[in-house]
């Protein structure tokens, strides 16, 4: 352990990569996508972490937190929390300043493991050794070519228990996309994400209409902002169909009224947009309480380390984008084996560090 624990600099920079195919699910069309990284420093070691968010994400952690956490030691993130916290009161905590938060406390907690040389998933301590993932991808831009064989390789190449597709942008179309994905799939299961794309009662009928594929995930069939809609949906859903919610719950309390309300199966949570680890920790906990699964939401290589430590964590999303993303940018990203990864050993905090020189190619 260093003798100084206390924090010196922070830096934050944008990277926007492009997409390798246009990209669309129910409510939202994209080719590019950005990355905020932030990097803490603190007696001769630096801490990384990141949010898949907008570029002035940068600037309102530079100009506006990093201030608040210099001479804050990296051993009381609680402390440093509440500091960004009460920091952000009057500018609205959900959104971009809960993603900035959510960058710097996933950096903090990798700079305190780094100087304890730990792995993180050490520091957090572990219920389990590897995370399951599931292929996620299957974009409404695709062509049923595109569609199967994305679908496929996350099955024969990443070991993948259960794919992912996007459907509601032409919800016609989507019953003929998912009979073109069953059978290259195999015994996987298929999951189906609509993105908030139907009301509930168009989503109901969409449920029923493709019972027949063995759909057994739905995801935001409706807007995650009306719980009660959600679990009207949940309700009368096919018996084998679970509703899966929470990406966008960026505070306790966001999460907490889609569990109030009944509307998920089973809750996600995103460190990139939740607090980072020590609000995707405090939702596990509500989940365990509520005795609902969690499953973690994108950005795979980040999660890693928590999702070893969450009692009722079942599975890691295995984004097409972020994977890219994170290989591109990242050295120790993870690589599955047998539709699971796991953290190196051999590695201090997250085992992630930036590769400077090709992620400037990038640079917002």
């Amino acid at each position: 352990m260093r003798d100084d624990p206390m924090i010196r600099a922070v830096r934050a920079r944008a990277f926007t990569v492009p997409t390798d195919a246009p990209e669309s699910d129910g409510t939202y069309a994209w080719d590019k996508t950005t990355i905020v990284v932030v990097h803490v420093e603190a007696a001769g070691e630096t801490g990384l972490g990141y949010s898949y968010t907008d570029a002035s994400v940068a600037p309102l952690i530079e100009a506006t937190l990093a201030t608040r956490l210099s001479g804050l030691s990296v051993f009381d993130i609680p402390h440093a929390n509440a500091v960004l916290w009460g920091a952000v009161r009057n500018l609205g905590r959900s959104g971009l300043a809960t993603s900035a938060i959510s960058a710097l406390d996933t950096a903090l907690w990798d700079l305190k493991a780094r100087l304890l040389g730990l792995p993180l998933a050490t520091l957090f301590g572990r219920v389990r050794e590897r995370a399951e993932i599931y292929g996620s991808g299957g974009f409404t831009t695709y062509d049923d070519r595109q569609l199967r064989e994305q679908l496929e390789a996350f099955v024969a190449r990443d070991g993948c228990r259960a794919v992912k597709m996007k459907i509601g942008s032409e919800p016609e179309r989507d019953p003929a996309r998912m009979a073109a994905v069953k059978d290259v799939i195999g015994d996987a299961e298929l999951y189906i994400d609509a993105n908030g794309a139907f009301t509930p009662k168009r989503a109901l009928a969409m449920a029923r209409a493709v019972e027949p594929f063995g759909v057994a995930w739905f995801e935001e069939p409706v807007t995650s902002d009306d719980p009660d809609g959600m679990a009207f949906v949940r309700a009368a859903a096919p018996a084998g169909m679970e509703i899966a919610a929470g990406e966008y719950a960026y505070t306790l309390d966001d999460l907490q009224r889609l569990i109030r309300a009944g509307a998920v199966d089973v809750a996600q949570a995103d460190v990139t947009r939740c607090g980072g680890y020590s609000g995707f920790l405090k939702m596990a906990a509500l989940c365990e309480a509520a005795h609902l699964d969690l499953s973690g939401h994108c950005a795979p290589a980040l999660h890693l380390p928590v999702a070893m430590a969450a009692p009722r964590f079942r599975h890691l999303e295995w984004f097409h984008d972020h994977v890219r993303i994170e290989r591109m940018l990242f050295d120790g990203a993870p690589v599955p084996r047998d539709g699971a990864i796991a953290p190196d050993p051999g590695r201090p905090g997250h085992g992630l560090t930036l590769k400077s020189r090709d992620a400037d190619a990038y640079a917002v």
